[in-house]
C-alpha cells in the first residue's frame, strides 16, 4: 500500500517513512502542500498523513485542494491543536481522521489501519483480516497463514501480497504494483516486480497444489482461485 506523508519537517518526515517502511507500507514525502498536490495528481495513493502546519498554505486548504482534484482515498490529519473546534475545521476540510500531537507510533498505525479497512469495507475485510480461498492475512499480527500452514515473508513481499488479497480477480498491471508497493523512485525499468512475484509465488504457491497468483499475458498478475497453474 502507497502512502504520501505531507509534513515539512525533515526529521519527522523521515521517521514516519522508516516506521512505515518497516511494517510493509511505500512512503513519499512531500514537505509542502503544493507538493503533495502535485505528488497526488500524479501518483494513486492509497492515505494522506497530512500536517495541519505547512510552510507555504494551512494543511486544511491542501486537505480541501486534494478533495476538489479527486482525491478520494483516506486523508488522516496531523495537528498540535486539540479542541473541539480544531477537530470539526480539519473533518470539514476533508479529513477522514484526526490525530493530536503527540501521538505514538503503535497509535498511528491502529488509524491507519482502520481507515484502510474502511476504504476497502467488502467481504474480503474482516477485523483487520484479509482472506481469499484457503488463504489469510492479519494485518495486526503481520502473519501469513495457508491451509493452516503459517507462512514467512519479508515486508516488501507481506505489502505484496496484502495489494493482491486487497485487489482479488482483477488483473493488476506492473505499474499499478509499482505505485502501490514501491515508492516514487521506483526504477520502472526494472525486473524487480517479476522477482518478487516469483519469490512470492515460492512460499504463497509452490508447497500447494491449488495456485492463486497467475500471470495475465501483456499486463501483469491477478490474485484468483483456480485450479489450473500459469
Amino acid at each position: 500500500m502507497r502512502i504520501l506523508v505531507v509534513e515539512d519537517q525533515a526529521k519527522m518526515a523521515q521517521f514516519l517513512k522508516k516506521g512505515l517502511n518497516e511494517i510493509g507500507y511505500s512512503v513519499d514525502i512531500a514537505e509542502t502542500g503544493a507538493s503533495a498536490e502535485s505528488f497526488a495528481s500524479s501518483c494513486e495513493y492509497d492515505l494522506v498523513i497530512l500536517d495541519i502546519g505547512l510552510p507555504d498554505q494551512s494543511g486544511l486548504d491542501t486537505a480541501r485542494h486534494l478533495r476538489r482534484d479527486g482525491y478520494e482515498g483516506p486523508l488522516l490529519m496531523l495537528t498540535a491543536l486539540s479542541t473541539t473546534k480544531d477537530k470539526i475545521r480539519g473533518l470539514d476540510a476533508g479529513a477522514d481522521d484526526y490525530l493530536t500531537k503527540p501521538y505514538s507510533f503503535e497509535e498511528l498505525n491502529a488509524r491507519i489501519r482502520a481507515l484502510l479497512r474502511r476504504k476497502n469495507n467488502s467481504h474480503q475485510v474482516s477485523n483487520s483480516k484479509l482472506t481469499f480461498s484457503d488463504l489469510e492475512m492479519d494485518l495486526i499480527q503481520r502473519t501469513v497463514i495457508r491451509s493452516g500452514q503459517e507462512i514467512n515473508l519479508t515486508a516488501k513481499e507481506f505489502a505484496l501480497l496484502e495489494y493482491f488479497m486487497r485487489n482479488p480477480k482483477r488483473p493488476l498491471g506492473r505499474v499499478n504494483i509499482a505505485e502501490h508497493v514501491w515508492d516514487i523512485h521506483f526504477d520502472s525499468e526494472s525486473n524487480v516486480i517479476d522477482v518478487y512475484v516469483n519469490l512470492l509465488r515460492k512460499k504463497i504457491d509452490s508447497p500447494f497444489s491449488k495456485k492463486l497468483i497467475h500471470t495475465v499475458v501483456g499486463i501483469g498478475y491477478v490474485l484468483k482461485d483456480d485450479e489450473k497453474n500459469s
